[in-house]
């Protein structure tokens, strides 16, 4: 059996749990030439989502601290978007063309189709001030978020976040890699560690990570504010519960710029039904015990406090086969 389950995509099932869990960073060694973006076709899921979240709250996704220059970054991830997929798309002094959806946006931000495929790119795109057109495109490209991290100042000045975990990127602009941890429970070893992850992956050596949870949020798009007050109503029990839980992932990346001491970050979430997420009772084992060993400060942080029985109930059940 291969490490990444298939409803996991890019996601390392066995490298991502730990028993016990513990709030840590996690980081492994990207091989040489590893993909770390995941271009999308016209309907994706992503797509959909990433294209709503700019049209509606444009201002809640894309973010920068000001007197920022993001410029040298982006251009480094268009550079990595055209070298991993060049079926995908296309980068000029003149304009960044998304083949896949028929869209470039030139260097003074005009948006030109160029194929009549994904035609709602367009106006998306051309409703943008101009200086975040290129950016938007790449998010509407790839299925990834990005953020850019300074290790000069720790901090994070650039995001293009449509897709967040529970989190509001409004709030996070221009925060320390600290600070962006600080409340994360069990955070200590995050927090100690912080100058040296940021030394480590604005590095010339490239690093993945992965990250999980067991939410009742489906969409990908999990802005606070847009979700819903109650995450598990007491009316859940039984069945409808694991029917009403999902299995949140994220792979993470980092694209270093050595010469300027930055790094873009990359986010690629996939949500899945936790029926369809375990497909072993090898997978389920994983998920328990590591559920089983989170501490109350980590299961209150993620909510899964009321829940934590009954999931761990569900996923033993899952398991009785790949116990010896």
């Amino acid at each position: 059996m291969s490490a990444a389950s298939p409803a996991m995509g890019h996601f390392d099932f066995h490298h991502a749990l730990t028993t016990p869990f513990r709030m840590q960073p996690g980081l492994r060694k990207l091989a040489a030439g590893a993909p770390q973006l995941t271009p999308l076709r016209p309907g994706a899921r992503h797509l959909r989502e990433k294209q709503a979240v700019l049209a509606h709250w444009p201002t809640q996704a894309l973010l920068q601290s000001p007197g920022f220059d993001a410029t040298p970054a982006l251009w480094a991830l268009a550079l990595q978007a055209q070298q991993e997929h060049p079926e995908a798309f296309e980068v000029s002094e003149d304009a960044w063309h998304a083949r896949h959806l028929g869209w470039r946006v030139d260097a003074q931000g005009q948006v030109l189709q160029t194929r009549a495929l994904w035609p709602d790119a367009g106006p998306c795109l051309q409703a943008l001030a101009p200086a975040w057109r290129q950016a938007a495109l790449l998010c509407l490209a790839f299925a990834e978020d990005f953020a850019i991290l300074d290790a000069a100042s720790q901090r994070v000045h650039w995001l293009a976040i449509c897709l967040p975990s529970h989190w509001a990127p409004e709030q996070k602009i221009g925060l320390s890699f600290a600070e962006l941890h600080a409340p994360v429970a069990d955070n200590q070893f995050l927090t100690s560690a912080s100058a040296h992850l940021v030394r480590l992956v604005t590095s010339a050596q490239r690093w993945e990570r992965f990250v999980w949870t067991i939410t009742s949020q489906p969409r990908l798009h999990a802005h606070p504010r847009r979700m819903d007050a109650e995450r598990w109503p007491a009316s859940l029990q039984g069945d409808s519960l694991v029917d009403s839980a999902w299995w949140r992932t994220e792979r993470q990346t980092f694209i270093p710029l050595v010469e300027r001491g930055q790094a873009v970050f990359t986010i690629h979430t996939e949500v899945t039904p936790l029926r369809q997420a375990l497909p072993t009772p090898e997978h389920a084992a994983l998920v328990h015990d590591s559920l089983a060993s989170m501490s109350p400060a980590v299961l209150a942080y993620r909510e899964l406090s009321a829940v934590h029985a009954p999931l761990l109930a569900w996923l033993a059940q899952q398991a009785q086969g790949a116990r010896p």
